[in-house]
């Protein structure tokens, strides 16, 4: 028999090993806790600077990148900051922040075009307005020239006349940069016409130089016409506008491999490499032009080129200088925009200069005839300080001469100083050949008028530019 001793012995033995057992359990227990607290804080510690990073970035984001990438839309220059940590870059904060501001510009990007859109409608139906009025107003001074003879009022006519032509002009690139189509259709014309014809709507186009080296008969096809004098007055007006007053602008018009080029060289002061490819951007016509981008106030030249070249297959190259210090623009016309008419039956304008190249042995009448020459006369001399397509009007300076001179037998020597009849036929040249044009090509001119000013053309050798 076990005795109660025994019994008492093998109970407390029981007890010191369950009383050791618990408190090890209970270390355990505490040391896990201590364990589980410090990772706890750990991983409070790193959300708290998860936060405090996603927090940084999202007021960078706001602050610099947005920004940023919105003036980037406007001006491709400016660059847009990366994240503030480099390190989230790739990770998928960085990737979701880059998102925002991709889902930004594509939201802006169509904001501004829908804008746009609504701001170039407007000035389409205002443009349109203008050049109605302008057409009158042309009408009215070229009435009142038909009209009158006396000299001083002639040549204040003419005055006006070329104003409005200006005018007129600026309307007729603000609305084709919005979108609106050209305005006139023209019948086909020499090439030379429709480089000279864009001479004459600029203030400067004493100062113009034009070298015609093409076949005589060299043609634009009719809807070729008014884009090609368009074009050509815009790169003649950023000639004449970045060159000093005392240099010439000076055109040459060639033959190539695959149609013709006209050529334009001043002695301006040039463009940076960044400026002249933003210009050949422009007129390249494969971006779209938005009002926003043409600065305040806007600069329509370019953009105005850039719709034509686009519209008509026609090419603008601006990526060369020029060997004059200036800038070279190039107008390049493909052979299928080029036909020929028969000098003989249709010769260019009287003022328009004669081809330096040498008529092929099929048009032996080319080689000799004398573009705007009288008989007995040989080559006609050009009007002072004049070069341009607008078709002379020979009847109204017989009729200035008979008015001023007593006996016709002989020409009078030109003065030192030109009077008021001189003054009023220079600029007759420069006026009534634009007269005779719109006659010519405008749809709702009467047919009388029309006959008039083709019987005009007809006797004095010359078309219209």
């Amino acid at each position: 028999m076990i005795e109660l001793p025994d019994l008492a012995v093998g109970g407390l033995a029981v007890g010191t090993l369950s009383a050791l057992a618990l408190g090890g359990g209970l270390l355990r227990s505490r040391r896990q806790r201590a364990v589980q607290r410090e990772e706890i804080a750990a991983l409070r510690a790193h959300l708290d600077g998860v936060l405090r990073t996603f927090t940084d970035e999202v007021e960078h984001l706001a602050g610099k990148r947005v920004p940023a990438a919105a003036r980037q839309l406007t001006h491709p220059h400016i660059a847009v900051p990366g994240p503030r940590d480099p390190q989230a870059t790739a990770s998928p904060l960085g990737l979701a922040l880059e998102r925002v501001l991709d889902q930004l510009r594509i939201e802006l990007t169509a904001q501004r075009i829908r804008v746009d859109a609504a701001a170039q409608a407007g000035m389409r139906g205002a443009t349109r307005e203008i050049q109605a009025a302008l057409y009158r107003l042309q009408d009215a001074l070229r009435g009142l020239q038909q009209r009158y003879d006396d000299p001083e009022l002639t040549q204040t006519l003419f005055e006006l006349d070329h104003e409005n032509e200006q005018s007129l002009r600026r309307a007729q690139v603000a609305a084709v940069v919005c979108g609106a189509w050209v305005g006139l259709a023209r019948e086909e014309s020499h090439l030379v016409d429709a480089v000279t014809g864009g001479q004459a709507r600029l203030a400067g186009y004493h100062r113009v130089r034009v070298h015609n080296h093409l076949r005589a008969g060299t043609a634009l096809v009719s809807h070729a016409v008014e884009p090609v004098a368009i074009i050509v007055a815009e790169l003649l007006d950023n000639a004449l506008r970045h060159s000093a007053p005392d240099t010439d602008v000076v055109v040459n018009l060639e033959h190539v491999h695959h149609g013709a080029c006209v050529t334009v060289d001043d002695a301006g002061v040039g463009m940076t490499q960044d400026e002249r490819a933003r210009a050949q951007r422009m007129v390249a016509g494969t971006d779209p032009i938005l009002l926003t981008d043409l600065g305040d106030p806007p600069r329509m030249g370019l953009a105005a080129i850039g719709q034509l070249t686009r519209q008509f297959d026609l090419a603008v190259d601006l990526s060369s200088p020029s060997p004059y210090g200036g800038v070279r623009a190039v107008l390049r016309v493909d052979s299928h925009l080029l036909t020929r008419i028969d000098p003989e039956e249709q010769p260019p304008a009287a003022s328009a200069p004669r081809p330096t190249r040498r008529a092929e042995p099929e048009e032996p009448a080319a080689a000799s005839h004398s573009y705007g020459a009288e008989p007995g006369d040989g080559a006609a001399a050009p009007v002072p300080g004049h070069q341009t397509g607008a078709l002379p009007q020979r009847r109204r300076r017989e009729r200035l001469a008979a008015a001023t001179e007593p006996a016709p037998a002989a020409p009078a020597p030109r003065p030192s100083a030109p009077g008021p009849e001189e003054a009023a036929a220079a600029l007759g040249a420069l006026q009534s050949g634009t007269a005779a044009a719109r006659a010519r090509t405008h749809p709702q001119t009467d047919d009388a008028e029309h006959t008039e000013h083709t019987e005009q053309t007809e006797e004095e050798g010359g078309t219209a530019r």
